[in-house]
């Protein structure tokens, strides 16, 4: 009996793939390939990032995220293309941050300014931004108040795939307090660290 094997990807996307791949991040992200998650697109693939991991493969303690490339040669009307970017960040936060009422608005804009700054062009882009307030109790209680800000987005991309990924990448450094060209600049302490 012969072994079933999963069909091959198509050549542009094997070459879009390369390029992601190949992306040149900046000293202080982690990001490895991952299983890309199965049924979203008949060719897929996954990356995560991790903000100064202290332990590679775990989620940081500064901030994290997830880049999914999806090629679905069928051109669903909603991509407005066959290629179709989903992206994840998220990164915890003072709680006086978390209140601010404009905080999700940065968060989205934070991505457009980084896709424009790369000169990614886009269309069709979609997204939310949640934040979270917490306070421990009981067993609890010694975690204090926190927050957390998160964006899932996603859109269809034109032209060269690395400004996305170079621009998703800016997106989970900045959500964690590392603008751009901070990458020599200390992080005093994890925001996830118990609170007074």
């Amino acid at each position: 009996m012969a072994e079933l094997r999963p069909p091959t990807a198509p050549p542009s996307f094997e070459s879009a793939a390369a390029d992601v791949r190949a992306t040149v991040f900046r000293a202080d992200l982690s990001v490895r390939e991952i299983p890309a998650p199965a049924g979203l697109a008949p060719d897929s693939l996954a990356l995560a990032g991790d903000v100064r991991p202290e332990q590679d493969g775990v989620d940081s303690a500064y901030g994290t995220g997830r880049f999914i490339l999806l090629h679905d040669p069928s051109e669903p009307s909603a991509w407005e293309g066959a290629w179709r970017i989903v992206c994840f960040a998220q990164a915890p936060l003072e709680p006086d941050i978390g209140v601010d009422p404009m905080l999700a608005d940065v968060a989205w804009s934070w991505l457009m300014d980084a896709l424009a700054s790369r000169s990614a062009p886009f269309r069709a882009a979609s997204g939310t931004a949640t934040k979270t307030l917490s306070k421990g109790f009981g067993s609890l209680a010694a975690e204090g108040e926190g927050a957390q800000i998160e964006l899932r987005a996603s859109w269809s991309p034109a032209g060269s795939l690395t400004p996305h990924v170079e621009a998703w990448s800016e997106l989970v450094c900045m959500l964690a307090g590392l603008p751009p060209g901070s990458e020599d600049i200390a992080v005093l302490g994890s925001r996830r660290a118990p609170r007074d």
